[in-house]
């Protein structure tokens, strides 16, 4: 087994729980803003996440459900470009005003990443906009070797794509590789690119079943701050924090 040189992670659920308070709440008020009386609540919009990326979840809706207004064929293409381009501006003001905070651990474990060496890179479906506020903004003392975001890939996942990209880009192997990701989709992307893969769970994601992943846990947790529930994977000397050197040599067995 290579030593593992690069640890990638997913964003939406993983860096910031932002799909229940975050993108839910941003597609609600742009919603709102273009005159429809549609609203996807907590457990409508689980539903939807199991459609990747915002663009694809209007067009679903759209589809199965019909917007509050009567919309045709060509009519939806350009409103929800339009939609999603709003939604995002509401969603990176939302992040940018510190309303979402950093999940727990995130931040200690990129800076664990970068002083043990390893190159930090997030792969995610959302938007570019909304990921360069949080790399380049809240996150702007953690070194991003790249970020891939939104339409980079055509292929969303569950399917590998966007980690296959990253792994082309940075010259690096699968096994020398490890990714954080939170969801039944993100999980199957990462495990189908060949990558050992960390989940870590969130309110929408704890009971989809994430069970390919090679380690589990509610999140990565604080030494002065909420603490990891363990769920699979053996960590040595595990105390409720997960720590970079502990999974670099788990994943080197």
């Amino acid at each position: 087994m290579s030593k593992i040189k690069a640890v990638f992670f997913d964003q939406d659920g993983v860096i910031i729980d932002t799909e229940r308070d975050g993108h839910r709440v941003s597609f609600n008020m742009t919603f709102k803003e273009f005159g429809f009386t549609d609203e996807w609540d907590v457990e409508y919009y689980h539903e939807l996440l199991q459609v990747g990326g915002g663009k694809e979840r209007m067009k679903h809706h759209w589809k199965t459900k019909g917007f509050s207004k009567p919309l045709t064929e060509e009519e939806i293409d350009s409103l929800v470009k339009e939609m999603h381009k709003r939604k995002t501006a509401l969603f990176v003001e939302l992040i940018e005003t510190g309303k979402l905070p950093l999940r727990p651990g995130i931040h200690r474990f990129m800076k664990e990443a970068m002083d043990a060496g390893l190159k930090v890179a997030v792969c995610t479906t959302s938007n570019e906009q909304a990921a360069k506020a949080i790399t380049e903004k809240v996150l702007s003392d953690v070194k991003f070797e790249i970020v891939l975001a939104g339409d980079v890939v055509s292929k969303k996942k569950p399917d590998p794509e966007i980690y296959n990209l990253a792994l082309s880009k940075l010259g690096l192997n699968p096994d020398e590789v490890m990714v954080v990701e939170d969801s039944k989709n993100g999980v199957a992307a990462s495990k189908a690119a060949g990558i050992k893969t960390v989940v870590t769970t969130n309110h929408y994601t704890e009971k989809e079943d994430v069970s390919i992943g090679d380690v589990i846990v509610s999140c990565l947790g604080d030494l002065d701050g909420e603490k990891a529930v363990l769920r699979k994977g053996d960590l040595p000397g595990f105390d409720g924090v997960v720590h970079v050197k502990q999974l670099v040599e788990k994943f080197r067995e």
